[in-house]
């Protein structure tokens, strides 16, 4: 409740939140589960997201054409706030720029409704909370949604600050956040204040017990009493599992084993199934998104019952394997939707292998001309034909391949090792067709 900013990548969880804090059902359902007592007294308010709702905020291309004519972002997120507030000058007003300019023109009546809001929340005991999210759908080219962001996070401090009882919280991709022009006094106030979205391996195979534990049918209930210690459903929620299956990494070792084996092969030297299928899940800040690790899982299912059908274990180690490069598959698909610059950069290191040097990955770049399809990206103009491959969040330095290698770093894509070699993980190498000595090869086609 009290983090303004939530960082987080893709499939980490961000949405599954902005979606939970808008119902009051599930609200209750995580006051009780995790003591939020001020969860029962919380107002909430969209102030973005992924769904259309122009008389709630203005949609991406509403948000262009505002950009272009000039409009202040922050007096665009203010009119926001004000429309959520019911202000009841903005109601006979249509269009998002002229919502913006009464903003900026009568800055004392926008204030009083700001403290109103505050002391009835203040009289209610709660709090008014603006919730936003899919801010990668902002604008199309990095340096607009940079900006729009920065409008978002001035406003929220500034409620932050001067209320007791109006928040916003703002769920965002780390680099996004990292690249907004906080060009505002005190910003470094919500860099202290941020959260993370973030899971460890404990995390994710605490996920997959309690999904286990509450499927439907004989099994789930085969497994609830072989693990013990569940509790049982009640009004209208999930059977939760004990702390030693949520939390112990010792404990969970066992169960997983039971599932899988210990061993991605015929012994230890092939890797151990609990600790392989998380390490070659993660990107290149060490974090497994519980998406790709829940779908790399019903993969090998998938394949061991096709397959294997007569193996001993439910998971055979063929099917993890193969479930990585599923899982692979999807990353990358998932990162070409959101940054489609992404992909011309690694596409030219297809075929070769990793760990390789930065001049062998800038040369590669050089021969594949990236740094001018880049630009030419870049410097395309509204009211253009639209390109599918225009970027809406970068890359900041289309034109500076070093730069271009540290961005990539930053998102997880790429790697430095101590040697300074630059390395791809596995959940991005294998579907880029990039290779690696012993590594886990590419799904065949």
């Amino acid at each position: 409740m009290d983090s303004t900013v939530v960082r987080g990548g893709r499939g980490v969880g961000k949405t599954f939140w902005y979606r939970s804090l808008l119902d009051e059902t599930l609200r209750e359902i995580a006051a009780q589960e995790y003591g939020i007592e001020r969860l029962r007294r919380v107002t909430v308010s969209r102030g973005y997201g992924a769904s259309l709702e122009p008389d709630l905020y203005p949609g991406p291309s509403n948000l262009r054409q505002l950009v272009e004519e000039g409009v202040r972002p922050y007096d665009l997120w203010y009119a926001v706030l004000l429309t959520a507030f019911g202000q009841p000058e903005l109601r006979g007003l249509p269009e998002w720029r002229d919502k913006a300019a009464w903003v900026r023109n009568n800055p004392g009546a926008a204030e009083r409704t700001v403290q109103n809001v505050d002391r009835k929340a203040q009289e209610q005991g709660g709090t008014h909370l603006i919730l936003f999210d899919a801010l990668d759908h902002l604008h199309r080219v990095r340096s607009q949604a940079d900006r729009l962001v920065g409008g978002i996070l001035e406003l929220a401090l500034a409620m932050r600050l001067g209320t007791r009882n109006i928040r916003f919280k703002v769920f965002i991709r780390p680099d996004m956040y990292d690249g907004a022009l906080l060009a505002f006094p005190d910003a470094s106030k919500l860099t202290s204040n941020a959260a993370a979205l973030t899971w460890s391996r404990a995390n994710l195979y605490g996920l997959l017990f309690h999904t286990m534990g509450n499927h439907d049918g004989v099994l789930a209930s085969q497994f609830r009493q072989l693990t013990q210690g569940w509790q049982p459903e009640a009004d209208g929620r999930r059977h939760v599992p004990p702390a030693l299956l949520s939390g112990d990494e010792q404990f969970q070792t066992e169960q997983f084993t039971r599932i899988a084996g210990p061993y991605m092969g015929s012994n230890f030297r092939k890797g151990h199934t609990f600790t392989w299928l998380p390490n070659h899940l993660m990107d290149g800040v060490e974090q497994v998104s519980p998406r790709s690790f829940l779908s790399a899982l019903q993969k090998a299912l998938s394949e061991t019952r096709d397959q294997y059908a007569g193996h001993e274990f439910a998971l055979h180690h063929e099917g993890i394997r193969r479930g990585v490069q599923t899982a692979s598959e999807t990353r990358v698909a998932e990162v070409s939707e959101d940054m489609p610059w992404v992909r011309l950069a690694i596409e030219p290191l297809a075929g070769h292998q990793v760990p390789m040097d930065q001049d062998k990955v800038e040369n590669l770049w050089h021969e594949a001309g990236l740094v001018g399809a880049l630009l030419k990206k870049s410097t395309e103009r509204p009211g253009e034909p639209q390109d599918d491959t225009l970027e809406r969040t970068g890359p900041r330095y289309p034109d500076e391949p070093a730069l271009l290698i540290e961005e990539l770093m930053s998102l997880g894509v790429m790697r430095r090792r101590r040697d300074g070699r630059i390395d791809l993980p596995d959940v991005y190498r294998i579907a880029f067709g990039v290779g690696r000595k012993g590594g886990v090869p590419r799904v065949a086609s």
